[in-house]
């Protein structure tokens, strides 16, 4: 017969076994997949030590310093690990698009080389997001086309094109055209005659008179001046090689004076007309473009008009 004091000895014995086989002894075996309840039930101490999604960052400051998730490396699904937006760009690893600019955080890092904490890197004043969605410009460079406008003010401003530097083509950039005062969207605007867009008249021989076809030549010559006011227009009247320099002269001259006669009566201010009669043309005609009937050579017997530009500018493509 058990005496009371083994009987109570052997009571506690099979209580601890009872206890140490049953009770709690921890958070009991990792589950997998790993959970995040499974996380939080772990110390302070255990979670330090761990990185369970292999970012770099600690699960207990996952859990309670920065409120990332320690299973995912990328939280926010950006493109950016969370280590690399807490400690190398400082943007929020909660948020794919920190600066909220339309582009992700890890397309503006690795992608396109812009700010992911500023909307418009190169401070052009259009979102980096728009400069790549929408405008296609270059969202690290001001002036995409190189016209002398920021991509900013063509877009909200001018309504001119960020990506052509001359928006109505016709030969001057957008940035020249406003800082000349003239309308970028008017391909008509400034009006502007290019050099060899004015037609030559030819006379017969030892003529001065404009015939029917060289009234018509001039007349859209005339037609171009009335347009373009700024412009004044330069007579050049030459003969051909047929006769004395003196007489071919100032046969020239009268040449010069018929077209500049022509272009007074139509419209054209004196003060816009300057004219020279130069004599012989400079290179007499071949054999072969002699005239048949006349003597000398129809295409040296001739008046060019030549527009004189007042501006300090020509056409990108004149």
């Amino acid at each position: 017969m058990l005496k009371p004091l083994k009987i109570v000895s052997f009571t506690l014995f099979i209580s601890a076994l009872i206890l140490s086989g049953c009770g709690p002894s921890g958070p009991g075996p990792e589950p997998d997949p790993l959970t995040i309840e499974y996380l939080r039930s772990l110390s302070d101490e255990e979670l330090q030590q761990r990185d369970s999604d292999g970012d770099d960052v600690n699960d207990y400051d996952e859990l309670y310093v920065y409120e990332t998730n320690p299973l995912e490396p990328d939280t926010d699904d950006d493109g950016l690990n969370d280590y690399d937006e807490i400690f190398e760009y400082g943007t929020d690893p909660l948020v794919a698009d920190s600066d909220e600019d339309g582009l992700s955080d890890g397309d503006e890092a690795n992608v396109y080389n812009t700010d992911p904490l500023n909307p418009d890197s190169d401070g052009d004043g259009l979102s980096d997001g728009d400069e790549v969605n929408v405008h296609e410009t270059d969202p690290l460079n001001t002036d995409t086309d190189g016209d002398g406008l920021d991509d900013g003010a063509e877009v909200n401003e001018y309504g001119t094109d960020p990506i052509n530097n001359d928006s109505d083509g016709d030969g001057f950039s957008d940035g020249l055209e406003i800082e000349e005062g003239t309308d970028p969207l008017d391909p008509e605007d400034p009006p502007f005659i290019r050099e060899g867009s004015m037609n030559t008249i030819n006379f017969g021989f030892d003529q001065s008179n404009i015939t029917d076809r060289a009234a018509q030549l001039l007349s859209l010559n005339v037609e171009r001046l009335l347009r373009a006011q700024a412009f004044s227009v330069r007579v050049d009247a030459y003969t051909d090689h047929i006769g004395g320099d003196q007489y071919n002269l100032r046969l020239s001259v009268r040449r010069a004076n018929s077209v500049a006669d022509f272009y007074k009566r139509n419209g054209i201010s004196e003060d816009r007309i300057e004219l020279r009669g130069l004599g012989k043309a400079p290179v007499p005609c071949a054999e072969a473009e002699m005239d048949a009937n006349t003597p000398g050579c129809e295409k040296n017997r001739r008046a060019e008009s030549h527009p004189v530009n007042p501006h300090s500018f020509t056409p990108m493509n004149n």
